[in-house]
């Protein structure tokens, strides 16, 4: 019963391998087309670099979770934030004033929602887990 259990962990632990390659490969690949594209364009614009950012915040996730074997909260809100300011000025022009106030608002809320974990983090910090092999 255990030898299926050891094996289950290592072949989700290897799916999750190949999935975080695949959104490394598929990442730098979003960003060679974008760069391409600035390149195309003759320009780069607030919205380009904007996007630029969100790959690699999405790398920086990436790597910090193969390395870590964790994911942390905080960098999916940050990249939140930032694709709500790439949306909000790439179409600010044709939004409504309510639109464009309902992106502000849950822009406020993302983060807010990152100081209140990131305050938990420090004044309730999880527990020290101790390693099996110690």
């Amino acid at each position: 019963m255990n030898l299926y259990k050891d094996y289950g962990a290592k072949a989700l632990k290897a799916v999750e391998h190949l999935v975080l390659i695949i959104i490394a490969i598929a990442t730098i690949v979003a960003i060679g087309q974008e760069v391409v594209h600035v390149f195309n364009q003759g320009k780069v614009t607030l919205a380009d670099l904007l996007l630029l950012f969100i790959f690699l915040e999405v790398l920086a996730m990436v790597g910090n979770y193969a390395e870590s074997g964790k994911l942390p909260v905080r960098m999916p809100i940050y990249i939140a934030i930032v694709a709500l300011a790439r949306y909000l000025i790439l179409d600010m022009k044709a939004m409504d004033d309510w639109r464009i106030i309902a992106i502000a608002v849950a822009s406020i809320v993302l983060a807010s929602t990152v100081i209140v974990i990131r305050w938990g983090q420090l004044k309730m910090p999880y527990p020290k887990v101790q390693d099996k092999d110690s």
